[in-house]
């Protein structure tokens, strides 16, 4: 019997007052209790509870242990729950669902140091646009997934990231050397878009901004859309983070007035009580904290 569990059985033995109550309670016989608290007594070398026809009471040394005594029980009660979590991270998969920019931007770094704590868990990564990701939300073929807010799907959100959107232009844009992209010059504009089930973010900030502009170029691809602006095709509104860092062949310049997205994680609710989705959230929202915070220095 280990000293925890005998911490157990005094402390219970304490709350109902009654070595049967305490054995009917923790489903092992008087006797047992009787020899787990007779133990520690011998031990400390001082009486801990006594007996008699009214029940079981704490002595003085007892009623000053008590509080130590409970804290080492909670103690010992956290760190067997933790081990039964890590348990459950010893080996398995992830499957983790994202759009383009994450894809490329985040989910390398994220992987990498993850699996640097815990290495039997693998990945199987789906990625594509917003439609792609709900569907596989709502089908069950991902254990969590990162998407945009708002959004009506029945999941648990963590919201990790405020993404500024920007105006793209080829260099020899006239307004290249601006401070700021004005919104309503878009309507002047050949305008490159994704398709419109895909491309939230920009058809949100233009319906906010009073615009209906007709795209002349339509495309699925995220990368083939900087493509065309990079050849002077026209422009377009992009999310900060799909451009990363490299992109010499065409100017990003902030929206006037300005606008984002909000990056989250979604849980669906048959995912939650997974240890890993568990740990894997609570790393990726350190993760995205740090980012936040380097992105505000750079």
């Amino acid at each position: 019997m280990s000293v925890f569990f005998q911490y157990g059985i005094l402390l219970k033995a304490a709350e109902l007052g009654s070595l049967t109550r305490a054995a009917e309670a923790l489903g092992c016989t008087q006797s047992n209790v009787s020899h787990a608290i007779g133990a520690m007594e011998k031990e400390f070398g001082f009486l801990l509870l006594t007996r008699g026809r009214s029940g079981a009471r704490l002595t003085p040394e007892g009623e000053r242990l008590l509080p130590y005594l409970r804290a080492a029980w909670e103690s010992e009660q956290a760190l067997r729950r933790k081990i039964e979590e890590l348990r459950g991270l010893q080996a398995g998969q992830l499957r983790v669902g994202s759009f383009s920019s994450v894809a490329v931007h985040w989910m390398p770094q994220i992987i990498k140091r993850f699996r640097a704590q815990y290495p039997q868990i693998t990945f199987e990564l789906l990625n594509g646009d917003y439609q792609d990701v709900d569907t596989w939300l709502t089908s069950g073929q991902v254990d969590c997934a990162f998407t945009r807010l708002p959004s009506r799907l029945p999941c648990a959100f963590l919201p990790l990231y405020e993404d500024p959107l920007v105006a793209i232009l080829p260099p020899d844009h006239p307004k290249a050397k601006a401070a700021s992209f004005p919104m309503a010059d878009l309507a002047h504009e050949t305008l490159i878009s994704l398709p419109e089930g895909s491309d939230h973010d920009s058809m949100r900030v233009l319906r906010e901004a009073g615009l209906n502009p007709q795209a002349a170029f339509v495309t699925r691809d995220d990368y083939a859309l900087i493509a065309m602006v990079e050849n002077g095709l026209g422009v377009s509104i992009v999310p900060e983070l799909l451009l990363g860092r490299d992109h010499p062949a065409l100017v990003r310049l902030p929206l006037d007035p300005p606008a984002a997205r909000t990056i989250a994680l979604a849980i669906p609710r048959e995912s939650e009580t997974s240890p890993a989705v568990r740990v894997f959230a609570s790393f990726v929202c350190e993760w995205a904290a740090e980012y936040q915070a380097g992105s505000a220095k750079a």
